[in-house]
């Protein structure tokens, strides 16, 4: 196979071709599109990223590629999607248009998808994610792949929480944040009496994962022993509120030695799926 086989392959000449603004000139939040929802974009990269994506529904809209990668994974997408554009350039020509060296020489502007109900995700699941103001990217993509991993049924995130369609965040996830299902709690929600009413409505118990002198081991095997469990993690810095701790059945702690008071909240949230699960 050579680049000519590649019938819709278009060479990057022009930096300032509109088409390319998706890639080049668009940030995370212009993207997301919060006032047209419906009208929502985001990157994915990688080859392995990519394709999980459209394996699970989505739309790409163009690929932008390192013509040192045609011929190697990338190849099997474009295929997929021969009526889809792919600007093509060298590796330098394309990091010097991006301002960052692409991960496994590709990148895929896709559609967003309409936002599943909370509803929806609550019905069926008996172990699920609940995120508190998780705002670093690398930790939502981090806590995504633990949470498929280990056998979490879906994630929930408050709205001030970074997005899981973020690149690094998808990135990071290895592309879990296409095969878990997850939703945003919104402000039809309210956080955290609302949304913990709604937990108690589908007969979850929830646990708030938290440093307080009255937790809980997580291997308190009541734990175990619930039908339905929520497991609750909060931002890095401060961790959860303290109205959510209060209003939760559980506070749950890791035991730790060695003078540590606490770990990573991505790292926590595996020690937990993996304990709980």
């Amino acid at each position: 196979m050579n680049q000519k086989t590649i019938s819709n392959r278009i060479p990057v000449t022009d930096f300032e071709a509109p088409e390319l603004d998706i890639y080049a000139r668009m940030n995370e939040i212009q993207l997301l599109n919060r006032h047209e929802p419906e009208k929502g974009m985001f990157i994915a990269e990688s080859p392995k990223v990519i394709e999980r994506a459209i394996n699970a529904g989505y739309q790409p809209q163009s690929f932008l590629v390192d013509d040192e990668h045609m011929e190697a994974d990338a190849y099997r997408i474009l295929e997929r999607c021969k009526e889809i554009p792919v600007y093509a350039a060298s590796r330098e020509v394309l990091r010097n248009l991006t301002g960052f060296p692409m991960t496994r020489g590709m990148l895929c502007a896709m559609h967003r998808l309409p936002l599943l109900r909370p509803e929806t995700l609550l019905a069926d699941a008996r172990r699920v994610v609940i995120l508190e103001h998780v705002v670093n990217p690398t930790n939502v993509g981090a806590i995504f792949r633990s949470a498929a991993a280990l056998n979490m049924d879906a994630v929930l995130l408050c709205d001030n929480c970074s997005n899981p369609l973020y690149r690094r965040a998808a990135r990071v996830s290895m592309g879990t944040v296409f095969q878990i299902p997850w939703t945003i709690l919104d402000e039809t929600v309210s956080w955290p009496e609302g949304g913990l009413r709604l937990l108690r409505n589908f007969g979850y118990k929830t646990v708030s994962m938290a440093l307080r002198d009255d937790s809980v081991s997580i291997s308190d095997p009541r734990l175990k022993q619930e039908a339905r469990l929520a497991i609750i993690l909060g931002t890095e810095g401060d961790g959860l509120a303290s109205a959510t701790i209060e209003g939760c059945d559980y506070t749950v702690r890791i035991p730790m030695s060695h003078g540590v008071d606490s770990l990573n909240v991505a790292a926590a949230s595996a020690v937990a799926f993996w304990e709980i699960s």
